[in-house]
């Protein structure tokens, strides 16, 4: 019998529960390039001890979500031109793989599914709200590169869409977008035709044409 219970938000749960929100917000383009967080502004904003705060800081900084400066300065990535390259060229490699893998299971349900998503991306854009944009987005390319039941590759890639979100904010912005991906279209019809070297082409395109902006 324990007499003495551990908070349910305490520890590792309380760590846990803060790298995730602070995931999210960074991968979605919340918070900008350049932003400077505090442990205790981070503190306040979940509710939560240093402890946890420092924590998960410290696995954001892991995988290039945030930068920690030698001055002990925590920050948003402000990416190079040839930071920019090499995430974008992750990205379509990886991508465009577990697109590939994920083709021989896209049922018609998934394929439906996708075409929701799309459709409500069509939305978002009309609001102009660069945040749902961007999260939108990736629940498109997520949910079909679940189908390629490729836990490891997936992960990899999530790693590049958080290390790229506070710029794709930035590209939002500078695209004024009004209309949904060509890409996603493309993507689409590929599905539905079975059209493997179709499909690679427009994951490929879609994944990079908006960040060539960035290099112009």
């Amino acid at each position: 019998m324990l007499l003495n219970p551990r908070p349910a938000d305490s520890g590792m749960a309380a760590h846990d529960r803060v790298y995730r929100a602070l995931r999210g917000q960074i991968m979605h383009g919340e918070i900008a390039p350049g932003v400077a967080l505090t442990l205790r502004g981070i503190g306040r904003q979940f509710d939560v001890s240093m402890t946890p705060a420092r924590e998960a800081v410290r696995r954001l900084v892991a995988e290039g979500a945030l930068t920690l400066s030698s001055s002990g300065r925590v920050s948003t990535p402000e990416l190079s031109s040839e930071r920019i390259e090499e995430l974008g060229a992750l990205r379509a490699l990886l991508e465009v793989e577990l697109a590939s893998r994920a083709l021989p299971r896209a049922h018609i349900a998934l394929i439906d599914r996708l075409a929701t998503i799309n459709h409500a991306l069509a939305g978002v854009i009309a609001r102009h709200d660069a945040v749902g944009y961007i999260r939108t987005n990736l629940e498109f390319h997520r949910t079909l590169y679940l189908r390629a039941q490729a836990p490891a590759m997936l992960a990899m890639c999530e790693t590049v869409w958080l290390q790229l979100g506070p710029t794709m904010r930035r590209l939002y912005g500078r695209l004024m977008r009004t209309d949904v991906p060509t890409g996603h279209r493309l993507i689409l019809a590929a599905l539905r035709a079975g059209d493997e070297p179709g499909l690679r082409l427009a994951v490929r395109s879609d994944v990079t044409q908006g960040l060539r902006l960035l290099l112009a």
